[in-house]
């Protein structure tokens, strides 16, 4: 299963919990207690894959950084070029 679609479900299944616990008329110690650490579970999970994600995120934007980086080493080093190339005499002062 894909990371993707592992989160969704145990979404799911969070929603389910939830609505479980609005659909009861009497209080079921026994049966809360389980869905509580069944949810608290899928939470620490999430918690782990959202992380993983983000992680994934931050190593995407540092590549697009460097890509940025040497684009703008690129035309610097462009306009250094051009600078080198004016003749002193050419300059009004």
């Amino acid at each position: 299963m894909t990371q993707k679609s592992d989160l969704k479900s145990k979404l799911k299944k969070l929603k389910e919990i939830v609505a479980w616990f609005d659909e009861q008329e009497e209080a079921d110690v026994e049966a809360g207690l389980a869905k509580v650490k069944e949810g608290a579970e899928l939470i620490k999970e999430s918690r782990r894959e959202l992380k993983n994600i983000e992680n994934e995120f931050e190593k995407v934007k540092k590549e697009i950084d460097v890509e940025e980086i040497g684009v703008d080493e690129v035309k610097l080093n462009s306009q250094k070029k051009d600078i080198d190339e004016v003749d002193i005499d050419d300059i009004p002062f």
